[in-house]
């Protein structure tokens, strides 16, 4: 019987992003006009990156310890951290790909984990065996596969490979002794695999159409049918969260006749639905512990998430512990003894708790955040809304530095988060944190199209993007300038990812508008960049060209690729890029970094050959965070100030 729910409880946390600085600098701290001056500390990056991030949450068998992947070393390994409050264990000592821990096995404290080589996305799946050796479950070249689940009789896993055929992801069983292991459904079709019964007689698919519209089907095993569970008409979002502890029941979210997802359950032998829990944003994610006897549900509030539990049967709400930080996911131990919990906020880093049951005091079981920082000079963000060109409301999180006053104005960064479909959200961030500590206001947008506020929201920029959607980075402009405490004429834009798109828009669609820009591997020509997409993708394909255009029309693309249009860039840009990056390929930042040369225009390009989508170890963050802010300093600033510069791992041009 495997569950969702461990599968799901071990995974759930995603790499955070890290860094966070600190120096010995004093420098004057005010709030609103006419009050006085406080000394603050500003801090370097390399204080920044003495913060650790952490993330995981399996319980030994014995429950006297927790799994998780920390980058203490400067890249991700596993570690075994006491629940009594003891020093940690260092479990591998992996100096070139980041381990991403799934659990520990049910019996021993072999653990199972996932890692790629240089960031290209190519996960295997790994045992760590009891005697410091490695095996890896899915040894071949090319292929790409994840962790998918234990199950509930200990005999035995789940995993995903595309070994076969790389567009699609069949589930195997491996057994936990001699991995030995068993195919128990072939995909040909593109589903996506969200968990088995605990029986092992159903497994729950999802099935994408659109962004905002998908099926959920149930394949039984006995009968080798595969059922369509929910038929609709127009844009409905479904996808299976947990099946109930007995077998007879599936939990899922729908937004079917509602702005927002809803937690629902459907009876399988009749196929009726009822709702169990509707709040007024949306339901992210719903499991139930291994006992059955508690479920967890995770709520995305407002870009904040909002946890709750409950006593099952009947979901009898527990109380969570009080803490000034958002607890943003929890583990329950097998024996319902105890549970662990990670808890932040957007000026601390997230830290591993762990707490008795039913109602115990909550222990800290790490220290995440550099012991050279103090949490009072960072910031915390504020939610800020705004009216943009036709009136939508846009929602955000914005920054204030500490220095910033009326009479002391200082410089913005508009940030602009990944997707399409992304959200900022609260949560640390060290290179936000960062550049506020050294007084530049941050405005993390959520232009339409993002995710977390209603399926109507995000919707808006279906085929529309880098238009609706950067007309609302532009108009936010405005906000920030109402502030008054922000210099209109010092305002940039900065986003990784399709937030790096959004950069390379900007200064190409509204060349006037933003000072400068830092495009953290953006995509700048649409058209080669859809027809290019990783295989294992395929289940997604047609969703994907519903929201973004017909693959086939090239012109359609070129209109909003900023490769195409590279002559109207006339401020000073910022490109960083991954060599091994799977999605944005490198000479997606190389050709749009050679035309923007071509225009006399100031152009600085990172790369980092052993990274990909995203920059995992901690001396690349140090060198990409260094000069972004070196980059903002000189572009953004009245008078240039920029730290020295070390030599480091990054290729600059």
């Amino acid at each position: 019987m495997i569950s969702a729910a461990k599968s799901f409880r071990s995974l759930m946390l995603p790499l955070l992003p890290v860094v966070v600085l600190v120096g010995c600098q004093a420098a004057d701290r005010a709030g609103d006009e006419g009050e006085p001056s406080v000394a603050f500390e500003q801090y370097t990056i390399d204080q920044f990156l003495e913060t650790t991030a952490v993330f995981g949450g399996s319980f030994s068998p014995d429950e006297s310890k927790i799994l998780v992947s920390s980058n203490e070393t400067g890249i991700f390994n596993a570690y075994a951290i006491p629940v009594d409050g003891s020093d940690p264990t260092q479990l591998t000592n992996s100096t070139t790909e980041s381990i991403r821990v799934a659990g520990y096995f049910p019996d021993d404290e072999r653990f199972a984990y996932m890692a790629d080589e240089g960031g290209n996305e190519l996960d295997h799946v790994y045992v760590h065996e009891l005697d410091g050796t490695v095996t890896d479950i899915t040894p071949g070249e090319g292929l790409k596969a994840w962790f998918a689940g234990w199950a509930y009789d200990d005999e035995s896993f789940l995993i995903a490979s595309n070994e076969r055929d790389n567009r699609f992801f069949d589930i195997y069983e491996v057994s936990v002794d001699g991995y030995q292991r068993s195919l128990i459904y072939q995909d040909d079709t593109g589903y996506q695999f969200g968990g088995m019964s605990r029986d092992e007689r159903y497994l729950a698919f999802t099935k994408p159409r659109t962004t905002s519209d998908s099926d959920i089907y149930l394949y039984d095993r006995e009968t080798e049918e595969m059922r369509h569970l929910t038929p609709h008409e127009g844009d409905v979002s479904n996808s299976p969260q947990d099946f109930s502890p007995a077998g007879t029941s599936l939990y899922y979210t729908t937004d079917e006749g509602s702005e927002f997802s809803y937690l629902a359950k459907m009876d399988l032998a009749t196929g009726e639905s009822e709702s169990v829990l509707q709040p007024e944003w949306d339901v992210w994610f719903a499991y139930f512990s291994d006992s059955g006897d508690h479920m967890v549900v995770g709520i995305n509030e407002d870009a904040r998430t909002n946890i709750r539990m409950f006593a099952m049967p009947g979901m009898v709400e527990i109380e969570l512990p009080e803490t000034a930080l958002d607890i943003t996911s929890v583990s329950i131990a097998p024996s319902d003894a105890r549970m662990a919990f990670y808890a932040s906020s957007g000026r601390s880093p997230s830290n591993l708790y762990v707490r008795e049951l039913p109602g115990g005091e909550p222990a800290q079981l790490t220290n995440t955040l550099s012991p050279e920082i103090e949490p009072a000079n960072l910031v915390e963000p504020e939610v800020v809304r705004f009216a943009s060109y036709d009136g939508v409301e846009i929602p955000g999180l914005l920054y204030k530095p500490i220095q910033a006053r009326p009479d002391n104005p200082v410089p913005a960064v508009v940030m602009v988060h990944g997707g399409p479909g992304g959200q900022s959200r609260i949560g640390y961030s060290g290179l936000t944190q960062y550049l506020v500590n050294h007084g530049y206001a941050v405005y993390a947008i959520n232009n339409r199209g993002s995710t977390g506020y209603g399926k109507t929201f995000y919707k808006m920029d279906d085929r529309k993007h880098g238009e609706a959607d950067l007309d609302d980075c532009v108009a936010s402009k405005q906000m920030l300038i109402d502030t008054g405490w922000i210099d209109p004429e010092r305002i940039g834009i900065m986003g990784g990812s399709y937030g790096g798109y959004m950069v390379l828009a900007a200064l190409t669609f509204r060349p006037e508008e933003f000072s400068a820009g830092v495009d953290i591997f953006g995509i700048s020509n649409w058209h080669r960049t859809v027809t290019n997409i990783p295989p294992w993708w395929e289940s997604f394909r047609d969703a994907l060209e519903q929201e973004m255009g017909d693959f086939d029309d090239e012109e359609f693309f070129k209109a909003k690729s900023p490769l195409f249009h590279a002559e109207n860039i006339v401020r000073p840009l910022m490109v960083l890029q991954g060599a091994n990056d799977p999605r944005v390929l490198k000479v997606e930042s190389d050709e749009i970094v050679e035309a923007v040369r071509a225009n006399g225009v100031p152009v600085e390009y990172v790369l980092f050959e052993d990274e990909g989508h995203g920059f995992r170890k901690k001396e690349n963050q140090l060198e990409a965070y260094r000069k972004i802010r070196e980059f903002l300093d000189l572009y953004l600033r009245e008078v240039p100030v920029a730290e020295p510069v070390e030599a480091g791992t990054a290729e600059s041009e």
